[in-house]
Order: C-alpha cells, then sequence, then structure tokens
C-alpha cells in the first residue's frame, strides 16, 4: 500500500488523473478494477474515478508495489544554454518569449525544452521542488511550432494550469501574430476549412467544408510592403494547428522562411533559416468573477520589439541600397 496527501496542486484534480500518475504502466483495466474492489481509498473511504481531491487529503493506493515508480536520485538540471526571457510573472504564471528553434516539449531528441527552462528557473527560486510533489509539474499552456518564436504561457501551479487551459479552450485568449509573407494576401477575415494530417504532421486548407475538416479563421491587416514581401499582422479567432502558416499559403501569400508551406525559391533567395512569423501579444477578454485568473481580464501580455520588425527593416534599407 502506498499513501500520499494532496497538496496544493492537487487541489480539483481527478482522482483518477493523479493515480495514474503517480504509478507506472498501470493498466487502465486494473485502475477502473481497483477502484470497484474498493482498493483506492481517500481519508479511509471508497472513491469513484472522478473524485476532486482536496488539499489535506490522504490517498490510500492498494496496488502491486510493481506498478510503482522506483524513487530515482534528483538528478542536477541541465546547464541553460538558453537565457529564459520572463515577459510577465505572477504567484501563478509567467508569460514568456520562445526564440525560434527552442521545442515548446521535449521530444526524442532530447533537445532542450521551454518546459525545462521554466522548471530550472522555478527551482532555482524556491518556487518549484520536484521531490515534494506527487503529480504536478509547471508546464507551458499554449504551444507554438519550433520554429515560430514568441509568447507562450507557463502555470506555476495547477490551478493557474487547468483555469489557463480552459480559458484557451474557450477562446477567451485573444492572440496576434506578426509575420512576413511572399506576396501580399487580401486583407479581412477569412474563413476556410482545415485537415490534419497527423502521420505527415501537414495540414490542408480547402475554400469549402468537407467531412474531416475543421473550420478556420484568420484576420488579416497588411502593415507595410517591400517588393515581393508584406509585413502583416494576424489575428487567431480559431487556432489549429499550424493554421497561419497554411492559410496564409492557401490565400496565395506563404511566411517567408516556411519550409513545408512556403515558397521554396524565395526562401533560399533570402537565405532565411527559419519561418518569419512571431506570437507578439496575447489579449485576455471579459473573463467574469468566477474564473480563479480573473485578474487578468483585459489584460494584454505583448512583446516591445520583435525581431522580425528588425528582418523587415532590413528589407527595405537593402532595397534602397
Amino acid at each position: 500500500m502506498k499513501q500520499f496527501i494532496a497538496g496544493k496542486n492537487e487541489q480539483d484534480v481527478r482522482l483518477s488523473r493523479f493515480v495514474q500518475s503517480v504509478t507506472h504502466n498501470l493498466p487502465t483495466s486494473l485502475l477502473y478494477k481497483s477502484f470497484r474492489n474498493k482498493r483506492i481509498k481517500v481519508n479511509g473511504k471508497k472513491a469513484a474515478p472522478d473524485t476532486r481531491l482536496r488539499e489535506g487529503d490522504v490517498i490510500e493506493l492498494y496496488v502491486n508495489d510493481e506498478f510503482f515508480q522506483a524513487p530515482s536520485k534528483r538528478q542536477q538540471p541541465p546547464k541553460k544554454k538558453t537565457p529564459l526571457h520572463v515577459v510577465y510573472e505572477d504567484e501563478n504564471l509567467l508569460a514568456l518569449y520562445k526564440p525560434a528553434h527552442l521545442l515548446c516539449h521535449s521530444d526524442r531528441t532530447g533537445d532542450e525544452s521551454l518546459v525545462d527552462l521554466v522548471q530550472q528557473y522555478l527551482v532555482e527560486r524556491g518556487e518549484y521542488e520536484p521531490e515534494k510533489e506527487a503529480s504536478f509539474a509547471p508546464a507551458v499552456c499554449n504551444r507554438l511550432d519550433r520554429g515560430t518564436e514568441g509568447l507562450v504561457i507557463a502555470a506555476k501551479n495547477y490551478p493557474a494550469l487547468r483555469c489557463m487551459n480552459a480559458l484557451i479552450r474557450e477562446d477567451l485568449v485573444h492572440k496576434e501574430y506578426l509575420c512576413i509573407t511572399v506576396g501580399v494576401p487580401p486583407k479581412g477575415r477569412h474563413v476556410a476549412w482545415l485537415r490534419h494530417d497527423e502521420r505527415k504532421n501537414k495540414v490542408q486548407v480547402r475554400a469549402q467544408e468537407a467531412e474531416g475538416y475543421k473550420q478556420i479563421i484568420t484576420e488579416v491587416r497588411v502593415l507595410d510592403t517591400q517588393g515581393p514581401f508584406a509585413l502583416c499582422r494576424i489575428g487567431l479567432v480559431t487556432g489549429r494547428t499550424h493554421q497561419i502558416r497554411a492559410h496564409l499559403a492557401f490565400l496565395g501569400a506563404p511566411v517567408l522562411g516556411d519550409i513545408k508551406y512556403g515558397n521554396r525559391r524565395f526562401n533560399e533567395k533570402m537565405k532565411v533559416k527559419t519561418q518569419l512569423l512571431c506570437a507578439v501579444q496575447m489579449t485576455f477578454k471579459d473573463l467574469g468573477e468566477s474564473e480563479c485568473l480573473s485578474y487578468l481580464s483585459g489584460k494584454t501580455f505583448a512583446l516591445e520589439h520583435p525581431k522580425i520588425l528588425d528582418f523587415f527593416a532590413g528589407l527595405k534599407e537593402e532595397k534602397n541600397n
């Protein structure tokens, strides 16, 4: 039998999720069998999978030891290669600048990720002690492609993570991007339909609704032009995989530097090594007093001077020289 005491970051966590987080390779069938056979208890009583934990609850798991990971010695966090650029911080959240080429989450390559940097940052400040956490680790709430730079929100605790994920899911956070396109896209609010091929990690966009396709809505403002290029501000009404890059390509003006949906000839000519797309602003809508992050209502996080503006200014200088 293993016993755990719910902490602050287990507040409102679903019991089945907590059990899965503290066990290793526990089959789903055995998990729910353990619930039926009263082998999972909270405060000495039988509990259901959908029970929401409260801080201080005592969780008892009468599960074979083979399904618990052996405690490992805490390793020193890797030396930071990328500095963490904090745009905003409070007791719940961090708004961060993610440079191009940095992963949001770790992948099979083992390359450094933004999550790694956030966790190391909070460990160094004494705000995160991994050995004292049963199931939670600080995490990022929104994801940017590896080649996209810009603003990312990270949560320091589970209530903030859960709440922020809900705000994003319910479209209560408006995101805006700057990009440089090859060609000038049509201005205005554009509606199309997108399908994601997960095996190829690529999407297709079409003008009409079809089975398997989801609606996308993208707002386009053209701020300036220089030769064949345009500096655009993009508002995301929906937030689908590769939406901006694929939708702009569909509109005839792909993002400069985009190797997946872009113009290969111009990419090679301009010698750009990443897509020129930057998440520059996040604005919170009216969240209502009931939201745990209601203090963010109407608040805007923004990058003061995105590097993409310097790149576009360089295009204009080349033209004048």
